[in-house]
């Protein structure tokens, strides 16, 4: 087939009303509605490739412009850290009851196990602050802040093992393929600054387990979303984003030049088809060249003063470490992107766990804590939801041997806890209650989806409303569940 007649083709009477409908449409619509303009109908591009949300405005009024998401990968155990339950230091060694288990699930690593000796805590707690919250002595700083917190005790999920649990709470579903958080706060609100990712993803590994379970780029995918709101991963190093940087002899001049042969390219394909990937494209390649610019600029942290060094404590000036990382967060949030995550790898201690998870404490204690003062004083805090958590909690009994100083924990999905604070969040509240065993919930118990439901709505988006058409089907990221926690709203 010759280019003249393929040509001819694609100006059939389908084709012509499939790519003009939507703009006549828009047009009609748009002249009998007061103030209804093409970008409420035209969806996620414009002819000039550059992105769009899908809301032209938001559901309600939003409390948070932007979410920093400190992931703790491997499952923090919540009876170290936030919920001490005195019952199992006095019970120690003793078989867990079959009353309190109830023929629950367990994972394979423990199933087989002849007994379930009860564990309580290598570590002591005690009451912070004005609200009283039960701190660990593993995490002093965030102890002194802890009138800062939204201490949630009743997270509970149906994941029992790393992967899908992990997929579960940044995609809403078990399974891989939809898109995750990041990327959809992205679809519905769009980029804060055009010269940064709306969407940025920060990776360290713990020193209480360094080789633990690797993370995968899927989680910071986009899914089914258009490519344009996939998370950027910067990475430690002289290359923060990879492929950025021109080659050696490629002037300024030079790239500008290609980049704008490359989008004519770009969109006489884009005239001829329609696909809307091809505008995608064009935007990123112009994200990249601004980035060119503000990356450096936001990655280099060796003008910080001394005294925010000091306050995030030791491994802030090693870059790649869960400090460092803390201040790029906090300068990223200065420059407005508008979802930040970081990932923090080593909680699963299956066994060693007091020496492991005291280690990744240290790794995380000092620095959370001082990027939450650091927002506050900034005057970033109120408009900056901080969240720090894992994909499950820990189990009770110890998994192996159990002394007095050394005992493990298995994976447990019924009850765990997480923190949020600022952007909109009631300060110095714990939330939800466990069993005297941590095993059950047994007071408003949080569900992933209403968490997810809950930070949507802190962005002021109905979890219900903003939906993506897919294979037919209208999906979010709920799923169809989740509802908003509204007692912990300020």
């Amino acid at each position: 087939m010759d280019e003249l007649h393929e040509y001819r083709m694609n100006l059939n009477r389908r084709e012509f009303l499939s790519k003009t409908s939507l703009g006549l449409g828009a047009a009609a619509l748009a002249s009998i509605i007061p103030g209804c303009g093409t970008k409420a109908i035209s969806g996620l591009e414009s002819l000039a490739g550059e992105s769009k949300n899908a809301l032209d405005v938001t559901h309600f009024a939003p409390k948070a412009k932007r979410v920093i998401y400190l992931f703790q990968s491997g499952g923090p155990s919540q009876i170290e850290l936030f919920d001490p339950k005195p019952v199992l230091k006095k019970m120690f060694g003793e078989e867990l009851p079959a009353s309190v288990r109830n023929g629950q699930r367990l994972t394979g690593m423990t199933a087989g196990q002849s007994s379930f000796p009860l564990a309580g805590s290598y570590f002591n707690f005690e009451q912070k602050g004005q609200s009283g919250a039960w701190m660990s002595e593993a995490l002093p700083h965030i102890g002194k802040i802890s009138d800062e917190l939204c201490i949630i005790k009743s997270m509970h999920t149906e994941a029992i093992n790393h992967d899908p649990a992990i997929t579960f709470f940044q995609t809403g579903h078990q399974q891989a393929g939809r898109p995750c958080m990041g990327s959809w706060f992205s679809y519905g609100l769009g980029s804060l600054n055009n010269n940064l990712p709306t969407f940025s993803v920060l990776l360290s590994r713990g020193s209480g387990r360094p080789n633990a379970q690797p993370l995968y780029s899927r989680l910071w995918g986009n899914g089914f979303l258009p490519s344009l709101h996939q998370g950027v991963e910067f990475r430690s190093g002289a290359d923060p984003v990879l492929y950025l940087n021109d080659l050696p002899g490629i002037s300024k001049q030079a790239r500008r030049q290609m980049l704008d042969k490359i989008a004519e390219l770009n969109q006489a394909k884009f005239d001829k088809t329609g696909d809307p990937e091809i505008q995608t494209r064009i935007s990123q390649y112009e994200m990249a060249y601004r980035m060119q610019t503000s990356v450096p600029e936001t990655m280099d942290i060796s003008k910080e003063p001394d005294e925010i060094f000091e306050m995030y404590g030791p491994d802030s000036r090693t870059p790649g470490t869960y400090a460092a990382n803390c201040i790029l967060a906090r300068r990223m949030a200065e420059k407005d992107v508008r979802f930040i995550q970081l990932y923090h790898m080593g909680w699963d201690q299956h066994g060693d766990l007091p020496n492991a998870i005291g280690k990744q404490c240290r790794d995380v204690d000092q620095p959370t804590a001082a990027l939450i003062m650091d927002l506050k004083q900034r005057g970033l805090l109120d408009d900056t939801l901080v969240v720090w958590g894992g994909e499950f909690g820990r189990t009770n009994y110890s998994q192996g041997k159990l002394t007095h100083e050394n005992y493990g924990r298995d994976h447990h999905p019924k009850c765990f806890s997480i923190f949020m604070a600022g952007g909109g969040v009631k300060p110095g509240i714990s939330y939800g209650e466990t069993d005297d065993f941590s095993y059950n919930i047994v007071k408003d118990p949080v569900h992933v989806h209403d968490f997810q439901a809950t930070l949507m709505h802190l962005l002021g988006v109905d979890h219900e409303k903003l939906t993506y058409k897919h294979q037919g089907r209208r999906y979010r990221l709920t799923d169809v569940h989740g509802h908003v926690v509204k007692d912990i709203l300020a």
